[in-house]
């Protein structure tokens, strides 16, 4: 879909809620529906998801841009032995480095817009740096 125009509404209308996501969701594949890729993008992708509960741990191989859409995130990012919190409300992003591990816990719901890097490293346990 490059140099195509990606109305987000029409998209999260094709998108399921996920509710009481788990890390184990990710890597069972269960509650696909609830994420979709909008379009390609250098070395990676668009993507948008819409869910409630926590994520596994992920990371990427170049920065990745977590934006907002709705609702409210903490994400959290491993620096060595501290995990440090970042809460996002709509309308807020961050950008997470390279490299670094960092989930999500969402216990309302939330919409989000990512531009991701692949390929995507997860993890269930807390990873060791």
């Amino acid at each position: 879909m490059k140099g195509s125009r990606v109305n987000l509404k029409d998209a999260f209308e094709k998108v399921t809620f996920l509710e009481d996501r788990t890390p184990e969701h990710s890597l069972s594949g269960e509650g696909e529906n609830a994420f979709a890729t909008l379009s390609e993008y250098r070395d990676g992708g668009v993507f948008i998801a819409h869910y409630e509960g926590k994520s596994e741990w992920e990371r990427h191989p170049g920065d990745e841009l977590v934006h907002v859409l709705e609702g409210q995130t903490t994400i959290f990012l491993l620096n060595g032995e501290e995990e440090t919190p970042i809460s996002l409300s709509a309308g807020e992003l961050v950008v997470v480095p390279e490299n670094v591990w960092h989930r999500f816990d969402t216990p309302s719901g939330v919409k989000v817009m990512t531009v991701t890097p692949q390929p995507t490293e997860h993890s269930i346990e807390r990873p060791y740096n």
